[in-house]
């Protein structure tokens, strides 16, 4: 097997909607913790928290973000959760594992973006 080099690596970043570039900024900063900002323009917003990257574009029919998600995966989630509920966050749902065998816990963004973190669950 040959190493892969970074330029190799394929990386899966969504891009979703927002009603408000400077609210959305706002909640994933303050309350989610994403607090690096890649990019920030009148029409496009770009975040990141540690590995995590998530691209905004600005967008004017609430159902967009209503009907959008994005799937968080990876072994950190019980300490995102942890993190999350100290803080409050609204719409926070509790970590359950799910019929498809997933642990997994929801949040919706300010515009209705839904965010759904999952592990495999642990033993």
């Amino acid at each position: 097997m040959t190493a892969r080099s970074d330029d190799d690596r394929i990386e899966v970043l969504p891009v979703l909607p927002s009603l408000d570039l400077a609210v959305t900024l706002a909640f994933y900063r303050d309350c989610l913790g994403f607090s690096t900002v890649v990019h920030q323009d009148d029409g496009y917003l770009i975040v990141r928290r540690a590995e995590m990257e998530l691209h905004f574009w600005l967008a004017t029919d609430r159902l967009l973000c209503e009907n959008s998600s994005v799937y968080l995966r990876g072994g950190g989630i019980g300490d995102l959760h942890r993190e999350f509920s100290a803080k409050a966050v609204p719409q926070l749902s509790a970590m359950t594992v799910r019929p498809w065998n997933m642990e997994e816990f929801y949040i919706h963004d300010p515009h209705g973006n839904l965010l759904r973190f999952g592990r495999i669950p642990r033993p």
